[in-house]
């Protein structure tokens, strides 16, 4: 599945099956980090159009898990909305750095919230905030959808480069939202409700939301453990 079409069939629902993706990604020992999710010693090569295409999209589903929790946070306060948007800026600064280092345009550089050149995430975003508005137990269940959609195209992106920079930047963000879908699924449970896959097979959500939280990479903000 492409990426720019991986939101259009998770708005349908379609149900998926998808190669776990819970082992700890980053940049496999290939360069270091400046702590900001950006390898400062990987050698700068180009990128293709499918990798330029990937990363123009990735700019703007960052934005939309970013815009969607800062919507989800006026409706319904809550720390934990606060700290995961401010992660999903993180991420987003994190793809900007890609852009600018491949002379690629960003999409997002008028940066107007809720507001998308991609029609498809302009159209999923409005889905999410009408599911958020529902209750706040929705819009725990709408953020951890998002959190699922992004570990797939993350694991996608990872596996579709060569570059090692741009593996650094997605196994970071990866890494985040691992630790972003946990939280959610934790307080979602701590209200008293249930979480069931929604992207993701249930194995591959089981074993992330199961397990302690990753340390490492930036924009994190995931809190602590898996499930008690």
């Amino acid at each position: 599945m492409t990426l720019n079409r991986t939101l259009l069939t998770a708005a349908l629902l379609t149900a998926l099956t998808v190669t776990p993706v819970f082992a700890a990604k980053g940049n496999n020992g290939n360069g270091a980090g400046d702590g900001t999710g950006t390898c400062t010693t990987c050698t700068t090569g180009t990128v293709d159009a499918a990798e330029a295409a990937t990363l123009t999209f990735m700019r703007e589903e960052e934005k939309l898990a970013r815009d969607f929790y800062s919507a989800a946070n006026a409706l319904w306060p809550t720390p934990l909305f606060v700290n995961i948007g401010a992660a999903e800026q993180q991420h987003m600064d994190s793809i900007a750095r890609m852009l600018t280092r491949y002379s690629l345009p960003d999409p997002a550089a008028t940066d107007i919230p809720g507001q998308f050149v991609d029609q498809t995430l302009q159209q999923f975003y409005a889905q999410l905030t009408g599911r958020a508005q529902i209750s706040q137990m929705e819009a725990l269940q709408a953020g951890a959808f998002i959190e699922e959609l992004d570990i797939e195209d993350n694991q996608n992106a990872i596996d579709a480069t060569d570059n090692q920079d741009l593996k650094m930047v997605y196994g970071n963000l990866l890494r985040g939202s691992r630790n972003h879908l946990r939280a959610l699924v934790r307080e979602i449970e701590r209200q008293g409700g249930e979480y069931t896959a929604q992207h993701l097979d249930q194995a591959t959500v089981d074993i992330i939301v199961d397990s302690p939280t990753e340390r490492g990479g930036q924009g994190g903000n995931g809190g602590q453990g898996g499930r008690s």
